[in-house]
């Protein structure tokens, strides 16, 4: 997807018309100007039309107020606040098999976030969940990724979003191939600083430190990583929850007090007890654990919405358990996985595809 570098009308993008002469910077290298808005479309075709497959088949933007097919034009104003000053909220969900999982757990979770980051939507709760899901109709997609942002808006370049005319509400379905994670992945301890609760409990889009976190544990050869608080406490992946299986046959997910309430790690917590049921798990808890009662632990796992379970078979270049994937977590993973394919009516809206 592209960002627009528009000029702005109160918020509303719009292309100069204007004829300018090539500028010339020092040296041989030339700026091209574009004269006119036809130009510059033409532009964008080309190069999305070197694309063998689009990726992103369908876009909404409260801007431009509608869905909009042709990616050269999912674009959104350079002068809007989730831009250059990171006031934005986001939250996602999970297309399958022509259904919306868990979409209105995690809009819940949207405007929780957008609460505090002090961005009131444009529109309510029914009418985003229509928009979503008109939206994923419209794609025709049938498997991937629904994501949407709620911005301060478009307006100027300040700190305060007092000059945004109005709150913005983007989304994108995101044509995406996934399957249920088996094979076990190596994680390290961050060195990067977790963000501080306010933030970590808000999913914003100031992902900087989630993203060096990931870029630390790729250069020491790792999938990825784990954040420990400031306690000694274990926390959460840069973008995932993370989940253990002790001993003594208990799952254990950390509190969700300080870090973001994962829906999947929720919706996990309330399927679990089938094991326990079953014999095969002892109990299911939230709880604290330190560094070394975790790594201590019989199985380790990500938790998060496309995964939905990823084993965890090595931290910091220590095996956990016997260093293979564990049972109890591939047991979990399929309840999860279960749940997605063929749960009940409150996690699956079907998508009226016309």
């Amino acid at each position: 997807m592209y960002l627009a570098i528009l000029t702005f009308n109160m918020g509303n993008p719009t292309l100069s018309s204007q004829n300018y002469p090539e500028v010339e910077n020092d040296g041989d290298f030339r700026v091209h100007v574009f004269s006119s808005s036809s130009e510059l479309l033409e532009k964008l075709h080309e190069k999305w039309s070197s694309v063998e497959k689009q990726p992103y088949p369908a876009m909404y933007s409260s801007i431009y107020g509608g869905i909009i097919l042709d990616p050269a034009m999912m674009v959104i104003p350079i002068d809007d606040h989730m831009v250059h000053r990171g006031h934005g909220v986001f939250d996602t969900a999970i297309v399958l098999d022509g259904y919306l999982y868990e979409v209105d757990v995690h809009l819940d979770r949207f405007l929780r976030s957008a609460s505090k980051a002090k961005i009131s939507s444009p529109f309510p709760w029914s009418t985003l969940r229509s928009i979503l899901i008109q939206l994923t109709a419209a794609s025709k997609c049938k498997k991937g990724t629904l994501r949407y942002w709620l911005s301060a808006g478009p307006g100027d370049f300040l700190l305060s979003s007092a000059g945004c005319p109005t709150s913005a509400f983007y989304a994108v379905v995101i044509d995406q191939d996934f399957s249920q994670c088996k094979e076990g992945v190596k994680v390290i301890t961050s060195n990067i600083p977790m963000k501080p609760s306010l933030f970590a409990t808000a999913k914003n889009v100031n992902y900087l430190p989630n993203v060096l976190s990931v870029m630390e544990a790729e250069e020491k050869g790792a999938f990825s990583s784990i954040w420990v608080d400031e306690a000694g406490y274990i926390a959460e992946g840069p973008n995932v929850n993370v989940a253990f299986i002790t001993l003594d046959k208990e799952l254990v997910v950390p509190p969700f007090d300080n870090i973001l309430h994962g829906c999947t790690a929720k919706r996990l917590l309330e399927l679990a007890p089938k094991l326990v049921d079953q014999g095969l798990l002892k109990g299911v808890a939230t709880k604290n654990l330190t560094v070394e009662e975790a790594k201590a632990a019989a199985e380790m796992m990500y938790v998060g919405s496309t995964l939905p379970l990823l084993p965890i078979i090595m931290w910091d270049d220590q095996p956990i358990g016997d260093g293979r994937v564990g049972e109890l977590t591939m047991l979990l993973s399929d309840l999860l996985w279960d749940d997605m394919v063929a749960g009940p009516d409150t996690q699956r809206i079907p998508v009226p595809y016309s």
